[in-house]
């Protein structure tokens, strides 16, 4: 169905940088530079400088970022991984594809793990810790950090989700050993096609996961170094998201300003769960606006027959899909998470009318109550 207010609208978002992506794929496809060219390493390079990071590795999806960076851990069979239960499945589906087993533990009211249950779960088989950025909002790094290096494990930062996020100005992606991100074309950066990026400080790290990207050979000496992959990000939309990188930090002061905007009309409605948290240090970047409503789908049917486009991630955990043959330990908050979820429109092109009608319409859901 057509509607009246979009959830992401990238047509339109194209059309306000479209002189500048035009000429970047002019520039590509005139000088042939397709695969592991310049563009590619400009884009690392100007991502690296925006995380804060020495090295940045790009390649062509979230999924591979954090499979790479778990074989560069030496992550593998016999060994567990600790990951929230309230997540995209890809960070899971990394853990098991490098043979290790992973352990779920439940999330907060912020949509991410809990460190206190992080610790309940370590065993002498843990090796590593992937906590996830959901919606634009960093986990809580520093506790993650020091129960990490308390016990000796590699922190994996699934970063897909928060692009530009941080913690007392430490940006997401460069706490950990990697930070892992996905440039899907509804993310906070997104590409025209998919891609990814790993970041971190390792020298060994980078060397690795830049070789394995490219079915395991230096491409600058033609050695291989063990039976890779092929998942390099490529030229193209490289030269794409170095276009978009560079409004970032203006796309993510709109996207706080219509946070602000929903958070100012919308807070006394009781019932309806805001996703602010205001904790002293952390910067959201509000990838997605997440509410929660016990209504649940009636909610989220309203505003769709009102025309507004909405997401539901996810009514069904991951780990009770039967095929794959998770252990449901019991997880409450990811439990009503997955009852309440509704993802409103956010996006930079967004016009103020657009965001007063999704009000206007939440609003009027909630006076027939």
């Amino acid at each position: 169905m057509p509607y009246k207010v979009r959830f992401v609208n990238p047509g339109k978002l194209y059309k306000t940088i479209q002189n500048e992506l035009d000429n970047a794929y002019h520039d590509v496809m005139v000088h042939g530079d397709l695969i592991d060219r310049r563009q590619l390493r400009e884009f690392e390079e100007h991502l690296a400088d925006f995380v804060g990071t020495k090295y940045a590795i790009g390649v062509n999806s979230g999924y591979d970022a954090l499979h790479l960076s778990l074989r560069a851990a030496g992550i593998g069979p016999g060994d567990e991984v600790i990951v929230p239960s309230h997540t995209f499945l890809a960070t899971c589906s990394a853990v098991v594809n490098v043979g290790a087993t992973p352990v779920l533990v439940d999330v907060g009211e912020d949509f991410n793990i809990v460190p206190e249950l992080i610790e309940e779960s370590i065993t002498q088989k843990t090796r590593a810790i992937i906590p996830v950025h959901l919606n634009g909002f960093m986990s809580d790094m520093p506790k993650i950090m020091e129960i990490a290096e308390r016990y000796g494990l590699t922190v994996i930062e699934d970063a897909c989700q928060s692009l530009g996020s941080s913690i007392n100005n430490i940006k997401a992606g460069s706490w950990g050993l990697t930070g892992c991100f996905s440039f899907y074309p509804f993310k906070i950066l997104g590409g025209y096609g998919d891609g990814g990026a790993i970041t971190t400080n390792s020298k060994e790290v980078e060397l690795f996961t830049r070789r394995m990207r490219f079915n395991g050979e230096d491409r600058e000496t033609g050695e291989y170094f063990g039976h890779g992959f092929t998942c390099l990000l490529d030229n193209l939309q490289a030269a794409f998201l170095d276009v978009k990188l560079k409004y970032l930090p203006d796309w993510i002061k709109r996207r706080k300003a219509i946070a602000k905007r929903y958070r100012d009309c919308l807070n006394d409605i009781e019932g309806l769960m805001l996703p602010h948290y205001d904790r002293l240090g952390f910067d959201h970047v509000y990838q997605n606006y997440v509410v929660r409503s016990k209504d649940g789908d009636v909610f989220s049917s309203f505003l769709k027959e009102n025309g507004i486009e909405v997401l539901t991630q996810w009514r069904k955990p991951y780990y009770k899909h039967q095929a794959l043959g998770l252990k449901d330990r019991g997880f409450p908050e990811t439990e009503a998470i997955s009852r309440e979820v509704c993802s409103l429109p956010m996006c930079v092109e967004l016009e103020d009318t657009e965001v007063n009608y999704v009000i206007e319409v939440i609003r009027a859901f909630y006076k027939t109550k």
